[in-house]
């Protein structure tokens, strides 16, 4: 209910205004009634009326100066002027204070209700507005911080924006950032993982940091815009507690790329560096955090060729020599780690090792392998590049290993086989016996001993010695020139009885004796 003031200080017309009016259909309701000015503001301080109807022509303060008083304290009030004929000239300078309502006395009933109702209206008609404006404004006070951080985001990573957009964030958000000095923090989680999971970096990231600039998710990025103003050993401080914060609730790394220092005008630029930044964990392992003088900028220097030649790992592969392979690989990464090549051409490096290694493997194993390939090429760091490499690598060689193991055994069995079937044979030698199964004397002799544990002409020694002794076992009268010329030492027979002597602890005719 809107409440109206009535001023007049003609009693009639007061009385019969009061009596006439059906205040409360009109959605009003009338507080009071004044014979003056000076009586209508004591009223107007107590009771503050919406609408005031008020006399022009009033003894002490009249209508006009009421309006003008009115005016510079209650915006809100609305006046009716009511006004004889011969004083309408005179009331129209109350249109200067905002009056549009004049009715002639004496008003008909009509006219006067079409008054008070087009003022109600207006005023609720400004009251709607009122609420509206208010609730953008409350609505506008509760988004502006979201609609700041969205802008800013979007003027950081977005590449389509600059100058004029730049400018128009600063006046709509009234930011002024001449001269602020920022960097970024650019994280991202290690393995798999949820959006929750970047909503808690970003959370922890805030309370470690203290209301930043700029805190982000951006993909699967956390992305953080800081005033720069702490130390570095406190800024390390605080990335290492948003890292250890992280890993202790989730259990997962965090690589986190830092940018230099820069105007918040710049932010884009940063953002792009750290981007880049973050590639260099391809090198840097997981959970690293990454920094200008982490890295090599394209054009900083002249890149040597890459110099390795992957024979002496192939060499070792086929031979079996696992400790050597493993030397040579680890090696072989220093080199890459230490050069940063661009990523790609990294890969395509290691993918030529890869395929060296796999072309050792039998074909079955050779298709499993490539299956793996695809696997490998999106491997994310150097380091498990190169796991995965000394895997593969440690597989082929422990197999090669075996293979040698079974060729060796064979050999070593044929060897022996000979060995039985030729033992009386005094022209027995390795040489003899390499050119039988047409193979180098010295690797059979090398492989023989690595076999067996002892040399080849001590074992044939000792099978002639324990062919002799069978013999004594079953001829206790055979004698001395007999048993070397059975078992291979032909006619020299004092050698025989010395190296007789020399294994069983006894010459030849004490061993008859023996019971």
């Amino acid at each position: 209910m809107y409440k109206v003031l009535l001023v007049d200080d003609e009693f009639m017309i007061s009385d019969g205004i009061s009596s006439v009016v059906n205040w409360s259909r009109l959605g009003t309701e009338l507080i009071g009634i004044a014979q003056d000015g000076l009586e209508a503001l004591a009223s107007i301080e107590q009771q503050r009326p919406d609408i005031i109807i008020s006399d022009i022509r009033m003894p002490g303060m009249d209508g006009l100066q009421l309006v003008e008083a009115v005016a510079e304290k209650y915006q809100h009030i609305s006046f009716i002027m009511l006004t004889g004929f011969t004083e309408f000239e005179y009331a129209k300078t109350a249109m200067q204070y905002g009056v549009k309502h004049y009715l002639l006395k004496p008003c008909s009933e009509e006219h006067l209700v079409q008054a008070i109702s087009e003022l109600v209206s207006e005023k609720r008609e400004l009251t709607d507005q009122e609420r509206f404006v208010q609730s953008i404004q409350y609505n506008l006070e509760r988004v502006l911080p979201h609609a700041k951080e969205y802008f800013l985001k979007e003027l950081v990573t977005n590449r389509t924006y600059g100058v004029k957009e730049w400018k128009y964030f600063k006046e709509l958000f009234d930011v002024q950032f001449q001269d602020q000095r920022v960097r970024l923090l650019l994280v991202e989680i290690e393995g798999d993982h949820e959006y929750l999971h970047l909503f808690a970096v970003k959370n922890i990231a805030e309370d470690i940091f203290h209301n930043p600039i700029l805190s982000a998710t951006v993909g699967r990025h956390v992305l953080l815009i800081m005033e720069d103003k702490l130390s570095e050993t406190q800024l390390f401080h605080n990335i290492d507690e948003i890292r250890a914060t992280f890993t202790r609730y989730y259990h997962d790394d965090l690589t986190i790329a830092l940018s230099e220092p820069g105007d918040l005008s710049q932010a884009r630029h940063l953002y792009m560096q750290t981007l880049v930044y973050l590639n260099y964990r391809f090198y840097l392992g997981e959970g690293s955090l990454i920094m200008e003088r982490d890295i090599y900028s394209p054009g900083e220097r002249i890149l040597p060729e890459f110099e390795y030649d992957p024979e002496r790992m192939v060499t070792a592969i086929k031979a079996g020599h696992w400790q050597e392979v493993g030397s040579e690989l680890n090696r072989m990464f220093q080199i890459l780690a230490s050069l940063r090549y661009d990523i790609s051409q990294t890969k395509s490096y290691l993918i030529q090792m890869f395929m060296e290694m796999i072309r050792l493997s039998g074909s079955a194993e050779m298709k499993r392998y490539m299956d793996q390939l695809p696997g490998m090429i999106e491997s994310s760091t150097l380091h498990s590049f190169q796991q995965f490499l000394l895997a593969v690598a440690k597989e082929i060689t422990l197999r090669r290993y075996e293979q040698h193991r079974s060729r060796q055994s064979q050999m070593v069995g044929s060897v022996k086989q000979l060995v039985e079937k030729r033992y009386q044979d005094e022209t027995l030698t390795l040489q003899s016996i390499a050119g039988e199964i047409y193979m180098n004397p010295d690797y059979i002799g090398k492989m023989f001993k690595k076999e067996t544990g002892e040399k080849f002409t001590n074992y044939v020694l000792s099978y002639r010695i324990r062919k002799a002794l069978e013999l004594l076992e079953q001829d206790g009268n055979c004698t001395v020139s007999s048993l070397a010329e059975q078992t291979g030492f032909g006619a020299n027979w004092p050698y025989f009885s010395k190296m007789f002597k020399k294994y069983t602890g006894f010459s030849p005719s004490e061993y008859k004796k023996v019971p």
